[in-house]
């Protein structure tokens, strides 16, 4: 039987082996265009939200969207005025959102700074330092966000049936897995390595709740973290108890790592030929003699 030890040994040897190139291959890579953890914040919301779909598109998509905000993201949100933002961004698309949404994304991102000095600040009158995770934080930090009055954006104070800007602010209290909303706490939370920034301190990493999509739901079954099929709040605060056990204090240490199996490497579940170089294939019911 595989031992909790044998399997923290594998995954600690998967994470030390991150590279740059997953970075650049990654949303991620926006926020490390800047210096200033004040830019990285709200970069950090930007690319988190429109991070879903195919990553090729994410990529030009976002590059499209902060060569047009300059070179200071924050600088940019504390002046964004939503007319101006409608000529600058005419014409975008990322699959169902539009230009409306990404003003209104903007928009929200320019009040939490004047309410509360940054997107952190505005976040914590949600969190409870004491609470075990993130489950009442995003509940109420989503809930929040789209009680804004976005009359501005929108010429009314909530989005038009047609607008799906409410997706970019799920809520585990309707039993979202929230991915977007847990990777951006990631990178924000987690300790400087490299490849998350550590910039947010009001914020335990112990309370951080891994980011499910498709890749970790299919990896993360397959190691036996998890037996639920729906990719949902449930799985995600599952799959995060059982990395717990190997790190309790940075249990989310290990989703880049593990993500990046199936966007850099391919890791798809099925293909035999790619589980010869797997680093877990020894662990895996498909990699495994």
């Amino acid at each position: 039987m595989r031992s909790s030890l044998d399997l923290k040994t594998v995954l600690d040897s998967l994470y030390a082996a991150r590279s740059q190139e997953h970075l650049a291959n990654d949303p991620l890579s926006f926020c490390h265009r800047y210096t200033d953890p004040r830019d990285q914040e709200i970069a950090g919301l930007i690319a988190s939200s429109f991070a879903y779909g195919n990553v090729k598109i994410i990529k030009k998509n976002l590059a499209w969207i902060f060569d047009r905000m300059g070179d200071s993201p924050r600088r940019f949100v504390e002046g964004f005025e939503p007319e101006q933002g409608f000529r600058l961004f005419a014409g975008f698309k990322h699959r169902f959102n539009d230009a409306r949404d990404l003003c209104a994304l903007l928009f929200a991102c320019r009040t939490m700074l004047e309410q509360a000095g940054s997107v952190e600040g505005w976040l914590l009158q949600f969190h409870g330092q004491g609470e075990e995770d993130l489950t009442g934080t995003l509940s109420g930090f989503s809930e929040a966000v789209k009680s804004l009055d976005f009359a501005p954006v929108f010429g009314a104070a909530s989005p038009p049936d047609d607008s799906y800007f409410p997706f970019f602010f799920p809520s585990p209290a309707s039993g979202s897995a929230c991915k977007r909303l847990c990777m951006y706490l990631r990178w924000m939370v987690r300790p400087a390595d490299g490849i998350d920034l550590g910039i947010w301190k009001g914020i335990r990493p112990d309370q951080l709740v891994i980011p499910v999509d498709a890749h970790i739901q299919r990896i993360c079954r397959l190691l036996g973290f998890t037996a639920r099929k729906q990719a949902d709040w449930r799985m995600a605060r599952e799959i995060t108890a059982a990395l717990r056990e190997l790190d309790p204090a940075d249990p989310v240490k290990y989703d880049f790592s593990i993500c990046h199996l199936g966007i850099s490497e391919g890791c798809d579940g099925k293909d035999h030929l790619k589980c010869v170089a797997c680093p877990i294939a020894g662990l895996c019911p498909v990699g495994s003699p």
